[in-house]
């Protein structure tokens, strides 16, 4: 089985709490049936688990059927109907050309050449990119069957799905996360059941810099799961994130914004939690001997896809991973052009108030508006697109939570919509391929790995927002 497309070239201890991985708790009478579920599926359990053990034991790392993908020639490239989300990107002032960008570029399961995974800076002329895409795909142990992600297939398929659908995304918003050997456990971890180890290699367009996610709950988001229990999946879908023309606010409560795009998004599992300006206020906006709590400037997408059969009654697969990002570029500000509010902003437009925000990340913005007047010219603002400004999103974690596959006795190869729906064995206009392993892991008890990627800092010289 050959899965995809040919291929080409610590928290801040100030930082809010992380949004927890598994499920809020729920009543003392919602917990009582809930442990009375589970004891009487215990026994059962049990036996799968002495099962998995086994498979543990006999196998060092679960492998599929699957065949490296090929990578394509320069010519096939070159002759390779553009997507739509290739070739979007524009440069700044003294970044790389776009011809220099564009040869970071593959070509997916429709023949169209995508943009595809780079570094921030580019390797043969050490120019700038000004953005960056995440961890590299290559250190992942799926990547060998995954090869190179194509960024905005699933959006493209939408187009072909005669739904009258249609949703683009940017092309700085696609970022790349993975981790190999995650340890999985049933229950609290400890003690547990249950224990296998996953490879994890996944890729969610989380724009943090515009206004696009106030509204916009539809998201390209690659999944691709291998597991000692000989669970493994490999899914690319749009996955809706809440609900569309709203969101939740980082501190609590929603936000009714407006139409999404497109107006008629399905409504799904998960939230959206970004912060607003009465977060800023009340955590960031501080007086004199006080530091502001910049971990209120944090996001969590929290998702929930499932893969449904055409009659939509059976759910195949299902996966529910939390992407989260701190230091963004952007909240959300009613009182502001597009509901747009930048954080590099609050350092220097209330510096003459009481109440205004204050610490490191501040220093830094005065520091480098100072450099900038240093010449004779008073400038006030640093611009949120500034390289110098330290909310640029480069810092981002995931957590990875339950992966359910129901496929026992199923091909490995079905086709859904580009929603995840009407999955059947056979392609239909607009669908994309699926990989699902022919197993059943619903173990009756969630299964949980951790969370990863919090220390990393993705940035480089030159990135800066839009990120």
């Amino acid at each position: 089985m050959s899965y995809n497309n040919t291929t080409a070239a610590s928290r801040d201890a100030g930082d809010m709490a992380t949004d927890n991985h598994t499920a809020d708790s729920g009543s003392d009478a919602t917990f009582s049936a809930t442990f009375t579920t589970f004891t009487a599926a215990c026994s059962a359990v049990v036996r799968r688990a002495a099962a998995v053990c086994a498979v543990a034991l006999l196998v060092a790392g679960c492998s599929s059927d699957a065949t490296a993908p090929t990578a394509p020639s320069p010519d096939q490239l070159a002759s390779a109907a553009p997507a739509v989300s290739f070739g979007i990107w524009s440069p700044g002032p003294g970044e790389c050309s776009r011809a220099v960008h564009d040869r970071f570029s593959t070509i997916g399961p429709d023949g169209k050449r995508y943009p595809t995974w780079h570094p921030p800076v580019d390797p043969l002329s050490g120019c700038s990119f000004g953005h960056e895409h995440g961890r590299d795909p290559r250190g992942s142990a799926l990547y060998s069957v995954v090869g190179d992600l194509p960024f905005g297939y699933a959006n493209e398929q939408l187009d072909a799905a005669n739904l009258g659908l249609r949703r683009h995304e940017d092309h700085v918003g696609h970022k790349v996360e993975w981790e190999n050997d995650v340890v999985m456990r049933s229950g609290d971890g400890a003690g547990s059941l249950l224990q296998v180890r996953c490879d994890v290699l996944t890729k969610l367009h989380q724009g943090t810099h515009s206004k696009d996610a106030f509204t916009n709950n539809l998201h390209e988001l690659n999944y691709h799961v291998r597991c000692t229990d000989r669970t493994e999946m490999h899914v690319t879908v749009l996955t809706a994130i809440g609900r569309p023309g709203e969101f939740e606010r980082t501190c609590g409560g929603t936000v009714q914004v407006g139409p999404a795009t497109p107006v008629n998004s399905p409504v799904g599992n998960g939230k959206r939690k970004i912060p607003d300006w009465s977060c800023m206020e009340s955590r960031v906006m501080v007086g004199a001997g006080s530091k502001s709590d910049f971990g209120a400037l944090h996001e969590s997408w929290q998702t929930h896809t499932q893969l449904r059969t055409a009659d939509g009654n059976k759910v195949i697969a299902s996966f529910d991973p939390y992407f989260q990002v701190f230091r963004p570029s952007r909240f959300f500000d009613s009182r502001a052009a597009d509901n747009v509010g930048r954080p590099a902003a609050l350092c220097t437009e209330h510096q003459h108030l009481e109440r205004h925000a204050r610490g490191n990340e501040c220093t830094a913005v005065l520091q480098a508006v100072s450099a900038m007047s240093s010449g004779g010219s008073a400038f006030t603002l640093l611009p949120y697109d500034d390289s110098r400004s330290p909310f640029n999103g480069v810092r981002r974690q995931f957590d990875v939570n339950n992966n359910t596959v129901r496929n026992a006795g199923g091909p490995n190869v079905w086709y859904t919509d580009p929603f995840g729906r009407n999955a059947r064995p056979a392609p239909f206009p607009g669908s994309i391929r699926q990989w699902l392993s022919s197993s059943n892991n619903d173990y009756g008890v969630g299964v949980n790995g951790g969370v990863f990627g919090g220390s990393r800092n993705y940035g480089g010289p030159g990135v800066r927002a839009p990120n």
